[in-house]
């Protein structure tokens, strides 16, 4: 699972500043020709993230590239069920990237536009927002 290696904070606020509009960073495809641009805002947590990483990387039958364009850095922290109030913050649970609509979540090359197309597909019904496929302008079939 993806996870950042070191933080200066075990553990963060929500933050609602954080938590709307759209884009600004990230909304622009840079490596690939094909990639999923997210409509929503919304939370995917780091196995929802490889699960989408699985499923393209399968159906590419691991030929052309892909880029996974965000990282869960944030601490989603729990506490224990039926524990009473109080007594502070419960444990780091489980990392999530915070996703705005128009960013681009996975983008993918090298592969022909059908293939990529399916493959963004089945990686999308891994996700938790809806997306759109897209495809970059200046992108010719060989």
């Amino acid at each position: 699972m993806l996870q950042p290696k070191k933080t200066k904070f075990r553990k963060q606020q929500k933050g609602k500043g954080t938590f709307k509009g759209i884009a600004h960073k990230g909304g622009t495809m840079e490596f690939g020709s094909f990639a999923i641009k997210s409509l929503q805002l919304t939370w995917i947590n780091s196995k929802q993230i490889e699960a989408a990483r699985v499923a393209v990387t399968r159906f590419m039958k691991r030929e052309g590239q892909i880029w996974i364009r965000i990282f869960p850095d944030k601490p989603i922290t729990r506490k224990p069920a039926e524990v009473r109030m109080g007594k502070g913050k419960g444990a780091p649970e489980f990392w999530v990237a915070t996703v705005k609509p128009g960013t681009v979540i996975i983008e993918a090359d090298g592969v022909p536009l059908a293939t990529a197309k399916e493959a963004m597909r089945l990686a999308a019904q891994k996700l938790p927002v809806t997306t759109r496929f897209v495809v970059r302008r200046d992108y010719t079939e060989e």
